[in-house]
């Protein structure tokens, strides 16, 4: 049942087909480590540029644009020390680098070099003025003069667009060296701006009242940002606040972990603007200054995965500890990163050994019942479901989505009154919701039950999302399935405009068009579907067996034999 719901699979065979084109033997000359080290960095291998870099540097050391793109693919995967040298040599040479400078301003806030890192700054050598802003301040911070470090938040807050970043980062510094009235007064007056609404912040400042004694107002602020379920980091934070326990402050506890911050911090506002291959160095400096910063692993690692650098994502997420309160959003990351990469029984078993530590998590028991759902396995995806459903103390809003995969999946296993029961019940909690009316209706008329509702709701599917193909093409075929095919016609030619490529689209326009007797227009449209079979995000219920049995005897012909009723218009008529 194509028309319920799209598949989408991800595919590079283009680039893969590239990655053959130059190996380890073609590498060892200049030409062809330089080729080699390009080619890997096309394709997000930055372990294999840094390795191919190196190789093509041997024959040219002096080269500072090839050592330029070895300093950024060695930060990119994480080995900043490496990147470092590089920079340094870059740097002796007189040439500018933003990302030598980057590298090294990692270094000497790893040393604890504050002197250094201001030098730096004041010479000119920059990154950039929000960092090299920020970085200042908190260098001050390190060298112990708190009243300079202020100045130099309030000469940042005074640039255009940069206030915000300033505040926020003047109420980790405040909060850091204990004055914890003076941070939460940044808070308080919304100076930190949308940041401070983010989880992180809420967390920091979740700390921050407890130093003050406010337990309560913590506590408030967590159930009001972050309703039910949360995640288990917030839960537990929120039970310790619950019992009145003073909490330490934690987030930023010296110089180089607000320097890990700014990295962090940078790094999550270039994440809806820049590159992720960008974005991810900033990730990676802020990982190196702070190992224990799980909020950067798991930054890192999900820019890994968006790069479909998998391997690397995989190894990133298990450097978060089980100890950590956010080991479980790590472990359903590495599930996510080992699946794309076509491990699925490897993520199955990462999802159930999960499901053992934190079995009464939603999330863990959602995401491994759609994986299974996934793999077909429906009768293992809808006891995942079940589970996930029981862990709710109270009824949530939120539980539409569960209910509507579980239903999913009673409907592929067979049982269509526990999937319609499913289904209604997430309509219940989420009235009108396209996917879930699309998928009931349709699966209505496929049981010939309840036509005139089943028709209802896909038009108001579609009513609601009028670009979808998918549900454009549902109130087609449910207008075909009912007679009503001269009605069909422009329904399913507008799903065939909207998924010109989709090839269960293009077989059904080609039934509708038999079935108004189109036979040519018919045929053409079941050749256009056997061409679409092998699509990237093809559905696997297109039949290409019975297109091409379609072509070569007329649809006719292929119900009689299927012991299918004839075509019949919805008046009765032949």
């Amino acid at each position: 049942m194509g028309s319920k719901v799209g598949t989408l699979r991800g595919a590079g065979l283009a680039l893969a087909v590239m990655a053959g084109l130059a190996g380890p033997a073609a590498a060892n000359s200049l030409s062809g480590g330089y080729l080699a080290a390009r080619q890997a960095s096309f394709l997000g291998d930055f372990k294999a540029a840094a390795e191919y870099y190196g190789r093509a540097l041997i024959f040219d050391p002096g080269n500072s644009a090839l050592r330029e793109r070895a300093v950024y693919a060695n930060l990119a995967l994480g080995n900043v020390p490496q990147a470092v040298t590089l920079a340094d040599n870059l740097s002796q040479d007189g040439f500018q680098s933003q990302i030598g400078h980057m590298a090294q301003v990692a270094q000497l806030s790893k040393d604890g070099d504050y002197n250094g890192l201001i030098d730096r700054i004041d010479s000119d050598t920059a990154i950039g003025p929000l960092v090299d802003g920020l970085v200042r301040a908190w260098s001050e911070l390190g060298r112990g003069d708190m009243r300079a470090a202020l100045a130099a938040f309030d000469a940042l807050g005074q640039q255009q667009g940069l206030s915000t970043f300033a505040e926020y980062h003047r109420a980790f510094a405040l909060a850091s060296v204990g004055d914890f009235e003076g941070a939460e007064a940044v808070f308080e007056a919304r100076r930190a701006g949308s940041m401070q609404l983010t989880r992180r912040a809420v967390m920091a400042r979740a700390e921050i009242l407890s130093q003050l004694g406010r337990q309560a107002d913590a506590v408030t602020m967590i159930t009001e940002g972050f309703p039910e379920p949360r995640d288990p980091a917030l839960e537990l934070m929120r039970g310790k606040l619950m019992a009145n326990e003073v909490l330490p402050f934690t987030y930023v506890t010296n110089a180089r972990d607000g320097i890990a911050e700014v990295f962090y911090t940078l790094a999550g506002a270039l994440s809806n603007e820049a590159n992720d291959d960008f974005t991810l160095l900033y990730a990676r400096i802020a990982e190196y200054l702070r190992p224990d910063h799980s909020g950067a692993i798991m930054m890192t690692a999900s820019l890994l995965e968006g790069l479909d650098q998998y391997d690397l994502a995989i190894e990133t997420y298990k450097k978060v500890p089980a100890s950590d309160p956010d080991y479980h959003a790590a472990e359903l990351g590495r599930a996510d990163a080992l699946s794309a990469a076509g491990r699925d029984d490897a993520a199955i078993e990462v999802l159930e050994q999960l499901a053992k530590t934190h079995g009464g998590e939603a999330t863990v028991q959602s995401a491994l019942g759609d994986m299974l759902r996934q793999l077909e396995r429906y009768d293992a995806a809808v006891d995942a479901y079940t589970r996930a459903l029981t862990s709710f103390d109270i009824e949530n809003p939120a539980q539409w989505f569960l209910y509507y995969a579980r239903g999913i999946s009673n409907e592929r296993r067979g049982t269509w009154d526990q999937a319609e029961a499913d289904f209604r019940k997430a309509l219940a909690l989420n009235p009108g919701q396209p996917q879930v009316l699309n998928y009931l209706g349709y699966s209505l008329v496929e049981h010939h039950e309840k036509l005139d509702e089943a028709l209802e709701m896909i038009e108001q599917a579609v009513s609601a999302q009028p670009q979808s193909g998918y549900i454009v093409d549902s109130l087609g075929w449910a207008l075909y399935k009912l007679g009503r095919y001269d009605d069909a016609v422009m329904h399913m030619e507008r799903a065939a405009e909207l998924m010109a490529v989709d090839p269960v689209v293009n077989d059904h326009l080609g039934d509708v068009y038999w079935a108004v007797g189109r036979k040519n227009e018919a045929r053409f449209q079941w050749q256009r579907a056997l061409s679409f079979v092998d699509w990237e995000n093809a559905s696997d219920e297109v039949d290409p067996e019975r297109i091409r049995e379609k072509l070569k005897v007329g649809l006719d012909q292929v119900l009689a034999g299927e012991g299918k009723p004839p075509l019949r218009v919805a008046n009765g008529g032949d």
